[in-house]
């Protein structure tokens, strides 16, 4: 299962692809999106979506796991987060591809271990988990951990849906 991490802002969108082939992970790519902060705000949004859905042509995901936002100290960083996430969640449904949620506690819980782990921890697992040369870039290791998080709870959420599915009928 190819699966796209998305770690969403405004400023700086990170994403990384990883591949889950049986319990190994293999890395695909990671980066991020940069924006302009003195552009408009639709703009960067335009821009975010537009730059996801060129990552999800090229590299046809069979999913997109998307970080949920925290609650952050300035509501206006938060409003503006909301639209980032919003343009995320967006060019994954509209590319057909299942889109899941993640806090950042699951995030650093299934990486790290620890819910609480710092952004150098996650970097430095996420190496670790895909065999990188080099430690990715923040956000783009905030993306792969998305994506390592969705990769280890792909099967719960399948198992889950199946037995909900079979008490509703």
């Amino acid at each position: 299962m190819r699966i796209l991490g998305i770690d969403p802002g405004s400023r700086v969108t990170g994403y990384g692809l990883i591949e889950k082939q049986g319990s190994r992970l293999r890395h695909i790519d990671n980066g991020a999106i940069f924006t302009r902060s003195d552009d408009e705000l639709a703009l960067r949004l335009k821009q975010i979506y537009d730059g996801l859905l060129g990552i999800i042509t090229e590299y046809r995901p069979e999913a997109v796991a998307v970080e949920q936002i925290f609650v952050a100290k300035n509501a206006l960083s938060a409003l503006k987060l909301g639209h980032a996430r919003g343009g995320a969640l967006l060019a994954g449904v509209n590319s057909n591809l299942p889109v899941f949620e993640y806090s950042a506690l699951q995030v650093k819980s299934a990486v790290v271990g620890y819910g609480r782990a710092d952004k150098a921890q996650v970097q430095q697992m996420t190496r670790t988990l895909l065999a990188l040369p080099e430690i990715a870039q923040e956000d783009a290791a905030d993306a792969l951990a998305v994506a390592i998080c969705h990769a280890h709870s792909c099967g719960l959420n399948q198992r889950l849906a199946n037995a909900l599915a079979g008490k509703s009928r």
